[in-house]
């Protein structure tokens, strides 16, 4: 069970505005793995999660095992917070049935009442906790989260982190995110994937995040420290 392929990328090439965005990378991810894709500003993290689920164009090759269930958790909706819908609205935009949103909403640990509160009137960790919500209506066996934690203060980071490992767990989940932090990979992680528009290093945490690689991923002087489990 645990070796069965989900996603296959060869040779992935992604060009925006005349401009290789992402060059020649190739990976895989296998059931129940979490791949964090770790890089600076710029390197193509984004646009990488965006061309896997079909968003923008590529060239190479994106194989999803079929008849999957794919949930997408984008780094912000900065807009949403500023139109008035209260949680039950937002989660009626997907079409969810108000039993599914609240056993969802319940997961991520809110209570029932929770859904007449308005969007706006949420804390940013409350806020990134709906958006991993909402990424699982319809049950979803994969999930891709962009930068989960962004702008959120650091208790909350921890706990939304430990809220993902949970719901990992739970559901089953194979993972595919996006982070700067580097605590995460080492606790978090299967693999890894350092993309500074080319690949830089692909493996498992302890083996490819070395001082060389993370140097040559973020150039200059760059904080290291393993953690030891």
């Amino acid at each position: 069970m645990g070796n069965e392929l989900i996603l296959k990328v060869r040779n992935l090439n992604v060009r925006l505005d005349h401009q290789g965005i992402i060059e020649n990378l190739s990976f895989e991810v296998k059931k129940g793995e979490v791949l964090t894709i770790l890089g600076p500003n710029g390197a193509g993290k984004s646009v990488l999660l965006k061309t896997l689920i079909g968003l923008l164009p590529y060239k190479g090759e994106i194989e999803w095992a079929k008849e999957l269930k794919i949930g997408y958790v984008p780094q912000r909706l900065p807009f949403i917070k500023d139109i008035p819908l209260n949680i039950r609205d937002f989660f009626n935009l997907k079409g969810s049935p108000e039993k599914e949103t609240e056993a969802i909403l319940n997961s991520v640990g809110f209570q029932r009442d929770f859904l007449r509160k308005k969007i706006g009137d949420l804390s940013s960790g409350q806020f990134q906790r709906v958006l991993i919500a909402w990424g699982l209506v319809g049950k979803p066996q994969v999930l891709l989260f962009d930068e989960p934690t962004t702008g959120v203060d650091i208790s909350a980071e921890e706990t939304i982190y430990n809220l993902l490992a949970g719901l990992k767990e739970e559901k089953d989940l194979t993972i595919l995110l996006v982070t700067h932090d580097l605590s995460v990979v080492y606790k978090f992680s299967t693999d890894v994937i350092c993309l500074n528009r080319q690949p830089i290093c692909y493996g498992s945490p302890q083996e490819v995040l070395t001082p060389e690689s993370l140097q040559k991923l973020y150039g200059g002087e760059v904080k290291y420290y393993q953690h030891k489990h």
